[in-house]
């Protein structure tokens, strides 16, 4: 295993039971964040000053944050089947999706201009224009659970299906295709882009780190068993960095396959989202009631 000093910071929000979920890095220079339990966006500046934007509904259970090709901060709804929109000024817009119990969770910019995503309840991906106009595309596995989605290098949308153990490509046409993973019952949820053009996810069953490349070979690479990976992203060092939900630690994995990985100082953090940070520090959504931030020293 790597042996590397980090630093970690807590910022805590000041309510309780808000549940920091998702996490984004903003076009302002922020890092925006969603709060599952307390129905509200967030936003934190590198220096740690926090604020929040209180939804319509609490119990919409805002999920996944993203930067949309807009400008604007775009976010999933999971139970108020909505995506969202707000401004750094935090004017808000919320979009109604056509199928009932959708279930949104993952949310990406694609590169035609559009926000893809994933509809847990209806097994679905959708595709929303900055103006609302949706699209849905059924899956042809049944009960697939689509997660997270993240575009790759090809111009296509690559995206975890949690229950039917693969990882599916949908093209901005929409054509669809599924690639099986090797481990049973892996359970893949969080996706990125790598920084050699392949797609990186966790397996939170199977305690296992992914990387499909763009022909659909995949490889994975053990971590530490229970650590039930959440959430991936590329880190400013060229690593995958990742949220060990399991053993609250966060991981760290070389295209190589060097592992490494650095507790988190509050017990029960219940690490979810992590984000690169424009000061090129990590940033995490703990869904305990905080945001973190780790940095190597």
């Amino acid at each position: 295993m790597t042996r590397l000093s980090v630093g970690i910071e807590e910022h805590v929000i000041a309510d309780s039971g808000t549940g920091p979920y998702g996490i984004t890095s903003g076009p302002d220079g922020a890092l925006w964040f969603t709060e599952i339990t307390a129905g509200r966006i967030g936003r934190v500046s590198v220096g740690g000053e926090l604020e929040v934007f209180p939804l319509p509904s609490r119990d919409s259970r805002p999920a996944i944050i993203t930067t949309g090709p807009d400008g604007a901060l775009w976010f999933t709804l999971n139970q108020g089947n909505q995506l969202g929109r707000i401004t750094r000024s935090g004017e808000l817009v919320l979009f109604p999706l056509p199928t009932p119990g959708a279930g949104p969770f993952g949310i990406a910019s694609g590169p035609d201009g559009a926000l893809w995503f994933t509809e847990l309840g209806a097994n679905q991906i959708g595709r929303m224009t900055t103006s609302g106009e949706v699209r849905e595309y059924p899956l042809p596995t049944p009960g697939a659970f689509p997660s997270m989605i993240a575009p790759g290098s090809d111009g296509a949308l690559w995206f975890t299906q949690n229950q039917g153990n693969s990882i599916g490509r949908i093209t901005v046409e929409g054509t669809l295709t599924q690639y099986p993973l090797p481990s049973a019952g892996a359970g893949p949820v969080g996706i990125a882009p790598g920084p050699d053009g392949a797609l990186w996810f966790v397996e939170i069953q199977a305690s296992r780190i992914g990387r499909i490349a763009l022909d659909g070979k995949v490889t994975e690479y053990p971590i530490r068993e229970g650590s039930r990976p959440h959430a991936i992203v590329t880190g400013p060092d060229g690593a995958l960095w990742f949220t060990q939900w399991g053993n609250n630690h966060i991981g760290r994995l070389t295209l190589a396959g060097d592992y490494a990985e650095f507790a988190l100082p509050t017990a029960g953090s219940e690490p979810h989202g992590i984000a690169a940070g424009p000061d090129g520090a990590l940033w995490l959504a703990l869904e305990r009631g905080s945001i973190g931030r780790l940095f190597l020293k």
